[in-house]
């Protein structure tokens, strides 16, 4: 599929997505853009040259969320009655989250500036996040009477907690980057210059494991913040057993062994 939303470039076994309309601050409430990333995920899955992706955004914004001006002028996902939007907003936008729900490799969000609302939301279904000095973040929907429609009140609570996503869910605060580490939003914050060069680096490193292993580890994670200890145990016992038996595994404890002997 060639893309006119996005760009997507994939090198080193990294694949990096940039959200590719910065003339509307990277909006992702288009038809366009939805499918687009949408697909670019469905086929970084399926590719087994990839084993980790990096998401950012072009020009001074990661993304803006929703296009306020669709809003004011009915268009788009927006137009139509109450339950007709409710509808597109269950076949249009929120078939990011389920992407990025059901995909089966780290993600690394590389934000590059504000990340605002829906963007927001993007920033956090990613699994790490980095941010350049000029990044912030906000749940500001209720500026606009709305209310997170897509997924940010399940995941921005899991990455701060409920009392710290309440407190910037409700006064749509809007929080610098500094401001995003302190709270845990983010992991780093480095020099805008420096973002994507951080972002590849922490990726190079996570390219290190095997893809099988990466998608087995990441759904662990996810079954984590969801199910108890022993569903956990259980789905771990299961996956460890598939790991001993694979080449790769072998070859990792064959390297390590030779190093330990030349100790």
């Amino acid at each position: 599929m060639s893309y006119r939303e996005i760009i997507l470039e994939i090198k080193n076994e990294i694949a990096v997505l940039t959200l590719n309309r910065p003339d509307t601050r990277n909006v992702i409430s288009s038809a366009a853009m939805i499918d687009e990333i949408v697909e670019a995920l469905s086929a970084l899955d399926r590719d087994e040259s990839v084993k980790v992706l990096v998401l950012t955004g072009a020009g001074s914004a990661f993304s803006a969320g929703g296009n306020v001006k669709d809003m004011a002028n009915r268009l788009g996902m927006f137009a139509g009655t109450a339950d007709e939007i409710a509808e597109k907003y269950r076949q249009g936008i929120q078939r990011i989250p389920r992407a990025f729900y059901g995909f089966h490799l780290p993600v690394i969000a590389a934000v590059n500036g504000p990340a605002i609302g829906a963007g927001c939301d993007l920033a956090c279904m990613c699994d790490i996040r980095i941010a350049g000095e000029r990044a912030s973040f906000g749940e500001t929907f209720g500026l606009l009477g709305l209310v997170p429609g897509d997924g940010g009140a399940f995941f921005l609570q899991r990455i701060i907690g409920f009392s710290r996503a309440s407190l910037l869910t409700y006064t749509c605060r809007v929080i610098d980057a500094k401001t995003a580490e302190r709270m845990g939003l983010v992991s780093e914050v480095v020099p805008s210059a420096e973002l994507m060069k951080r972002a590849l680096s922490i990726a190079s490193e996570i390219t290190r494991q095997p893809r099988r292993t990466l998608r087995m580890t990441k759904r662990l994670m996810q079954l984590s913040r969801e199910r108890g200890l022993l569903d956990v145990l259980d789905l771990s016992a299961t996956f460890q057993g598939v790991c001993h038996h694979q080449p790769e595994h072998e070859k990792a404890v064959n390297r390590f062994l030779i190093k330990d002997q030349e100790k």
